[in-house]
């Protein structure tokens, strides 16, 4: 899984446990689909979630969370190979919670003294939140003592230097903050009409209002969502976006006509400046996601 090149990727045993035969499913699908790489699931698919998370999910090392192994599926399974949304969500979201519950179960048993684990394909232990924080209990105990030790150190070194630089106290420095660098971000909120499979009649218009909000430091000005991709949908190439103060939503509106024959339908967009630039190109591509029927 994600071997560098001239390197065979080591093949999972679904046996090893119950995170391993879940990655092995996911590796099995990914392998079913056409084996796209973790980068074009993230970007050309449409996979809301990081080329990286995709890749730790099907290597079974740690339990991944749902999200992520929905977007695992839903790009493959019901994108690309045109399963079933619903039933592929119920199928899969029941392999997901038999190995979170298995590794739950694990962390249980360490806690009582068992110190059992579970190891994936390479003996990685899966470390939960739980375990983790039961690990750092000890240390936490023990830092307001530790803390009161440092000051009253720092306290009686100051008292003893202070004499002998022939100097009060030191004041705050005079000197002003330095203002923190504009930046540029945005967050999607909701889907204010037609939410995800959503079905519409053949040939029937309807608009598909997103709302997204401002989250940086930077006015929106002069910027548009664009289109990416075609589909028997037609939409316009790009929409302006009004002038967006930080902190402010905005609702975001496109005119669809629907196909003139029963499918599915989904629309990529982006947030891009006049000339076509995209613009926050960390940020997923939002998107319109309808059955027509």
């Amino acid at each position: 899984m994600g071997a560098r090149p001239g390197r065979k990727p080591v093949r999972l045993d679904p046996a090893a446990g119950p995170v391993a035969a879940l990655a092995y499913r996911l590796w099995e699908l990914k392998a079913e689909a056409g084996d796209p790489s973790y980068a074009e699931m993230s970007t050309r698919m449409g996979a809301a979630a990081s080329k990286s998370s995709l890749a730790a999910a099907a290597r079974g090392q740690v339990l991944p969370t749902w999200e992520t192994t929905w977007e695992f599926v839903r790009v493959l399974a019901v994108d690309r190979l045109k399963q079933d949304a619903a039933e592929a969500r119920r199928e899969w979201r029941a392999h997901w919670e038999r190995a979170a519950s298995a590794a739950r179960s694990e962390t249980t048993e360490d806690r009582t003294g068992h110190d059992q684990t579970y190891a994936g394909h390479i003996g990685t232990e899966v470390r939960t939140a739980e375990h983790l924080e039961r690990r750092a209990r000890p240390l936490l105990a023990r830092r307001p003592a530790v803390i009161a030790v440092i000051a009253t150190a720092g306290a009686a070194l100051f008292a003893w230097l202070a004499p002998l630089s022939g100097k009060d106290a030191p004041t705050a420095s005079a000197t002003p903050a330095r203002a923190a660098s504009p930046y540029d971000d945005s967050a999607f909120e909701q889907d204010v009409t037609h939410p995800d499979g959503t079905v519409v009649k053949t040939g029937t218009e309807f608009t598909k209002i997103w709302r997204i909000r401002n989250t940086g430091t930077i006015p929106w000005r002069g910027r548009y969502l664009t289109r990416l991709n075609d589909t028997p949908c037609r939409a316009p190439k790009r929409v302006e976006i009004r002038v967006v103060q930080p902190g402010e939503p905005v609702d975001i509106a496109v005119r669809v006509r629907a196909s003139g024959s029963p499918g599915r339908c989904k629309i990529y967009w982006k947030m891009t400046d006049e000339t076509g630039t995209q613009l926050l190109s960390s940020k997923k591509p939002i998107f319109l996601d309808v059955v027509v029927g």
